[in-house]
């Protein structure tokens, strides 16, 4: 009788594991050709995460802690005009005003994050601090720039000349449409796995270029552009952030994983749900996601995203895989 009700249990358990995550079920066994395991880790999106990871290992190789890690990991790209999709030098709205987003989570769920901020080089630092600081998750507009003005971070015009001159070039036409892969499609997402297999995240923006003014993505959005869940895993997002936001992405993809997928398997149902029911053949998403044993996953709508991973002493750019077959 107890045999009969284990089969019986199992087979129940399969079926609505099927229903639920139906993609999971036929990809069992998958995994990323690149996945590695092990301790401390860090991984981020695109090119401009070589040098984020490099600043965030020094800080883990060092006994730090993963938060600690993440900010000062994303930190670089923030500071760096020639990244022209975050902080200083991100191309701006369609109005010439760069407004930034980020936010930031520890391995006890404690998060915090800023939207629509603007004339602050390092939006993911006054995330922090409106985690640590305030009783809110999220500080927005003129109440986030005071907020960081209060607490000693400098007002700076984050409109580069380049920049500038690529603005005034598109309002000859004002014509929007997101680009597929271009500028590395916006966000800088990164992940790190400390020492004591602590795990935080971190994600910060100067969002699509020639938005609407007063337009927000995913990228400060707790559960879709990041979410940490200390017990099972991470995950960050980049690209569209409407289709993100449409399916609390990174927050799903963590669920998954914490119902037995693999990082792998997790991003590319996080994927299939984007491609199930939205206009995706012009959108780039990306999700990346690492579990507590150090395992990682990539998946992307379109190919040629890229994302670094700095794990086990190497330091490497990989091409994730992908939905689409060109």
């Amino acid at each position: 009788m107890s045999n009969r009700r284990k089969f019986i249990k199992g087979g129940i358990l399969g079926a609505v594991g099927a229903a639920i995550f139906p993609k999971i079920a036929l990809s069992e066994g998958k995994k990323n050709p690149h996945s590695t395991n092990g301790f401390p880790m860090v991984i981020s999106t695109w090119s401009h995460g070589i040098p984020a990871n490099e600043a965030a290992m020094k800080v883990l190789l060092k006994g730090g802690s993963a938060i600690d890690a993440v900010e000062a990991g994303v930190r670089v790209p923030e500071a760096d005009p020639e990244s022209m999709s975050v902080g200083y030098g991100g191309l701006p709205d369609r109005d010439g005003h760069v407004t930034l987003d980020a936010c930031i989570m520890d391995h006890t769920g404690n998060c915090g994050s800023v939207s629509f901020l603007q004339h602050i080089k390092h939006p993911i630092s006054v995330a922090r601090k409106v985690m640590e600081k305030t009783p809110h998750v999220m500080l927005s507009g003129a109440g986030a720039l005071k907020f960081a003005l209060d607490n000693g971070f400098p007002k700076e015009d984050l409109l580069t000349d380049k920049a500038r001159k690529r603005w005034e070039e598109w309002l000859k036409d004002s014509q929007y449409k997101p680009i597929i892969n271009v500028e590395n499609h916006d966000t800088i997402g990164l992940l790190a796995l400390d020492q004591n297999g602590d795990i935080s995240g971190a994600c910060t923006t100067s969002g699509l270029s020639y938005k609407m003014h007063g337009r927000v993505g995913d990228s400060p959005i707790i559960g879709a552009g990041m979410f940490v869940d200390n017990e099972v895993g991470g995950c960050c997002a980049t690209g569209v952030g409407e289709a993100v936001m449409k399916t609390l992405g990174s927050f799903l993809i963590v669920e998954l994983m914490r119902q037995g997928a693999s990082p792998q398997e997790a991003c590319e149902e996080g994927i299939a749900r984007i491609v199930k029911n939205q206009n995706y053949r012009d959108m780039q998403i990306g999700y990346l996601a690492i579990n507590k044993q150090g395992e990682h996953g990539a998946y992307s709508v379109h190919p040629w995203f890229n994302y670094a991973l700095h794990q086990g002493g190497s330091s490497e750019l990989i091409d994730s895989p992908f939905y689409i077959q060109k």
